[in-house]
C-alpha cells in the first residue's frame, strides 16, 4: 500500500489555501479516547496503533506526538519518516508551529475532530505570528484512505433499571436542575458515554465501549437523540417516547444546534408534553417554556451549554459567542458518582471477574509447568527448567490471552472485554499498553516476567486488574521492584484523606516506595472506571498531571489504584485493583470535613514469589494477609475444588517475623 504521506501532500498543496500542515488527531466526532475503526485517522497515516497520539503532517516532515505510555510502541511502530515526540519532554505541537512553520503558516484541521478547549489554545499559540487554523470542510484523510471501514449499524439497547439503578426521567430532572441554576436553556452534549449514562442505553459501536455514535440535546422542556435511525428498534422507539425523547437523525445535529441557537429548537413529537416536563416547573417556581421557546423574547436563559472539552469546534462554530456556556457538562460529575445499585454491581461483577482471574492463573500455572517444565507460580528453581515439549506446543501472549477471556465469557452478564487484553511477557511488559499481534507476539517464557492487565464489560458492572507473575526463579532486582510496587500499591489503597482532597495530592503515595530506590513510572496511577461503560472514566483521576487537581474525590466515585515499574527491554511490572471512594470512620474530624477512605473490589492475589518480603514492614504483611483472606472467603463459591486448593495455597499468610 502506498504511503498515505505522499497523496495527503498532494492534497494540501493543491487545496485553497495551500496548507502548510494538517493535524490528523486520534479521536472521532465525540472527543473520544477509543474510536471505531473507520475514525482510526491517525493510525491509518502513521502506523501507530496507540489510543493517544497526535499526527502533524507538513509538506516536508511527519510527527506524532505521544505520551509515556505509548513511548517504545511508538518507537517501535513508526517508520523512519516519521519523528517521534515524547509529551511531558519534547514541544507541544503548538510550540512546534510556532518555532518551525513560517509567518502566515496555515494549519487545516478537521473541525468535527478537535475539541473547543484544543482548537482555542492552538489558535492563541498560532496567533503570535499570525499563522491560522483553517476549518476544513472534509476530512483530507477519508479522501485518501480508499478501502475506509463502512460503519457497522449495531443496535440501540435499553439498559435495564436494575443495573442502572436511576430513571431517565430522574437524571433528566437534575440535568434540567441544572441548567437553570446556570441560566442556560440548553446543553449539547457530545461525550458518546454521557449520551449513554443520561438515556440509560448502551451499544456496541465501539469495540470495548458499550456506546453508541449518538448527541443529546437537552432543554428545559424537551430531549432529543440523534442517531443512525437504522439502529433504533420499535422498542427503543417507544422506550424514547415514554421517556420524553425525540429521536432524530445523527446528521442533522450541527443544523439543529443552529435552531437551539436561535431560540427555534421544537419537538416535532409530544416529547415536550410528558411527565419530564413537571419536575422544572416545581424546581424554579415559575414556567421557563414559554420564554426559552420565543426567539424574540431576550432573557438570561438563553444560554447553551457546552462542554469545551467535549464537544467539537464544528458544533460550537454554529453558536454564537456571547451565549455559549463553557463549563465541564454536569454529567460527567454525576455519573461518576455511582448510586448503590451501580456499586452493588460493580462490586459482584469485580467478584465474578476475579473468579475468572484465579481460574486463568490455575490453568496458566499447570501449562507452564506441563509443557516448558517451569517450577510454576509458587516454587523457585535451584536450576534452569527444562521444556518437556516441542516448539509446536507453545503458550504465546496471544493464545493465552484468549484462553482469560474464555473463563471471563463463561460469568453471568458477560458482554465482552473493556479494553484490548494487555498480555506481555519480558521486554514487551516495560510497554505499557502494549498490545500482542498474533502473527508477531513473543512465546511464554517460564525465567521472564509475565504481565497481564484485563478487563470485561458486564451488564452490572466494568472491570479493570493488572496482575504480574514469574514461573521462575525471579532475580533480586525484580523481587526488589516488585515489592517496591506493591509498597506503593497498598499505601495508596491504605489512605485516610479529608473532603477536598485531589488525586494530584494522592499520587506521591503510590509513588514514594519507587522514588527511594530512584525509580518511577510515567502514567497516572489512577482514573475513574465505568458502571457498564467506559473502562476510562472522568473527570476525577489520580495522577501526577496537573489536570488531576481540577476534581476532588468524592464518595461513592470509582478509580483505579496502579503503580507500575518499567525497565526498557528487560521486564515491566504493574498491579492494579479497582476501589471504591467510602466515607471513612475516623477518631477525629478536624475541620469538620469528613474524611475518606478507599474499598478495593478486586480480587486475585499477589504472587508472593515475586516479594522480596525483607522490604515490607509488619503494617504491609498485614495488609497483604488481610487482603489473601479476604479473597479466599469471595471467591470460594465461584471455584471448583481444585481451584479453590491452589487460591489457598496463593494465599497463604505470611509471618510477620519473615
Amino acid at each position: 500500500m502506498a504511503d498515505p504521506l505522499d497523496a495527503l501532500r498532494s492534497l494540501m498543496a493543491a487545496h485553497s489555501p495551500p496548507l502548510d500542515a494538517l493535524v490528523v488527531p486520534s479521536e472521532d466526532n465525540h472527543q473520544s479516547e477509543y474510536v471505531s475503526d473507520r475514525d482510526k485517522r491517525r493510525q491509518f497515516v502513521s502506523g501507530f496503533t496507540g489510543s493517544a497520539g497526535l499526527a502533524l503532517i507538513t509538506l516536508s516532515e511527519a510527527l506524532l506526538w505521544t505520551d509515556g505510555r505509548y513511548f517504545l510502541q511508538a518507537a517501535k511502530q513508526l517508520s523512519d519518516r516519521w519523528k517521534l515526540m515524547r509529551i511531558g519532554e519534547d514541544p507541544a505541537v503548538e510550540k512546534w508551529v510556532d518555532d518551525n512553520l513560517p509567518s502566515d503558516a496555515i494549519v487545516g484541521i478537521d473541525p468535527w475532530c478537535v475539541s473547543v478547549n484544543t482548537a482555542q489554545r492552538w489558535e492563541q499559540a498560532f496567533s503570535k505570528k499570525n499563522q491560522k487554523l483553517f476549518q476544513l470542510t472534509a476530512n483530507l484523510v477519508d479522501e485518501v484512505w480508499k478501502d475506509r471501514p463502512l460503519e457497522d449499524i449495531h443496535p440501540v439497547n435499553v439498559h435495564p433499571l436494575e443495573f442502572a439503578g436511576r430513571s431517565v426521567a430522574e437524571k433528566l430532572k437534575d440535568l434540567r436542575e441544572a441548567l437553570l441554576h446556570e441560566n442556560a436553556s440548553g446543553i449539547v452534549i457530545a461525550a458518546l458515554d454521557e449520551v449513554a449514562w443520561l438515556y440509560n442505553v448502551r451499544g456496541s459501536d465501539v469495540s470495548y465501549n458499550p456506546v453508541i455514535h449518538a448527541y443529546a440535546i437537552v432543554t428545559t422542556n424537551s430531549a432529543f437523540f440523534y442517531v443512525d435511525k437504522r439502529k433504533v428498534s420499535s422498542e427503543v422507539e417507544y422506550y424514547m417516547a415514554e421517556n420524553g425523547i425525540e429521536i432524530r437523525d445523527y446528521s442533522i445535529v450541527d443544523s439543529d444546534v443552529s435552531l437551539l441557537a436561535s431560540g427555534q429548537l421544537r419537538c416535532l413529537s409530544s416529547c415536550s408534553k410528558t411527565h419530564t416536563e413537571a419536575p422544572v416547573a416545581e424546581i424554579s417556581g415559575k414556567d421557563v417554556s414559554e420564554s426559552v421557546e420565543n426567539p424574540t423574547e431576550q432573557t438570561n436563559l438563553n444560554r447553551i451549554w457546552i462542554d469545551p472539552s467535549s464537544c467539537c469546534l464544528a458544533l460550537y462554530s454554529k453558536l454564537s459567542v456571547d451565549q455559549v456556556f463553557m463549563q465541564q457538562s454536569p454529567l460527567a460529575l454525576a455519573k461518576a458518582l455511582k448510586n448503590p445499585c451501580e456499586l452493588d454491581g460493580l462490586r459482584k461483577a469485580h467478584i465474578r471477574d476475579g473468579a475468572a482471574v484465579v481460574q486463568y492463573l490455575v490453568w496458566l500455572d499447570n501449562q507452564m509447568q506441563n509443557l516448558y517444565g517451569a517450577s510454576g507460580y509458587f516454587n523457585e528453581p535451584e536450576v534452569s527448567h527444562k521444556r518437556k515439549f516441542s516448539t509446536s506446543m507453545k503458550l504465546t501472549e496471544v493464545s493465552v490471552s484468549d484462553k482469560l477471556e474464555g473463563f471471563r465469557a463463561k460469568q453471568e452478564h458477560f458482554k465482552g472485554l473493556s479494553f484490548p487484553t494487555i498480555s506481555s511477557v519480558g521486554p514487551n511488559a516495560a510497554i505499557i499498553h502494549y498490545s500482542p499481534d498474533a502473527s508477531s507476539c513473543a512465546e511464554l517464557d517460564a525465567d521472564k516476567i509475565y504481565l497481564f492487565d484485563s478487563g470485561a464489560q458486564y451488564l452490572d458492572g466494568t472491570t479493570d486488574i493488572t496482575r504480574t507473575v514469574h514461573f521462575g526463579r525471579p532475580s533480586a532486582h525484580e523481587k526488589s521492584c516488585y515489592t517496591a510496587v506493591l509498597k506503593g500499591h497498598i499505601a495508596l489503597d491504605s489512605a485516610r484523606f479529608p473532603n477536598g482532597t485531589t488525586g494530584h495530592a494522592l499520587d506521591i503515595l503510590a509513588r514514594t516506595p519507587l522514588w527511594k530506590d530512584g525509580l518511577d513510572y510515567r502514567h497516572g496511577t489512577g482514573h475513574g472506571v465505568g458502571s457498564y461503560l467506559n473502562v476510562h472514566e472522568g473527570p476525577h483521576l489520580i495522577s501526577f498531571r496537573p489536570h488531576a487537581r481540577n476534581v476532588a474525590l468524592q464518595a461513592s466515585m470509582t478509580v483505579t489504584n496502579e503503580p507500575g515499574y518499567y525497565e526498557d527491554g528487560s521486564f515491566g511490572i504493574r498491579l492494579e485493583n479497582v476501589l471504591i471512594v467510602n466515607e471513612a470512620n475516623t477518631k477525629f474530624n478536624f475541620g469538620e470535613k469528613g474524611y475518606l477512605a478507599f474499598e478495593h473490589i478486586t480480587w486475585a492475589p499477589y504472587q508472593k514469589k515475586l516479594m522480596d518480603l525483607v522490604l515490607l514492614n509488619p503494617e504491609e504483611i498485614e495488609w497483604i494477609n488481610a487482603y489473601h483472606s479476604d479473597c479466599r472467603k469471595i471467591l470460594a463459591p465461584f471455584l471448583d475444588e481444585q481451584e479453590m486448593e491452589w487460591l489457598n495455597k496463593a494465599t497463604e499468610p505470611i509471618s510477620i517475623s519473615a
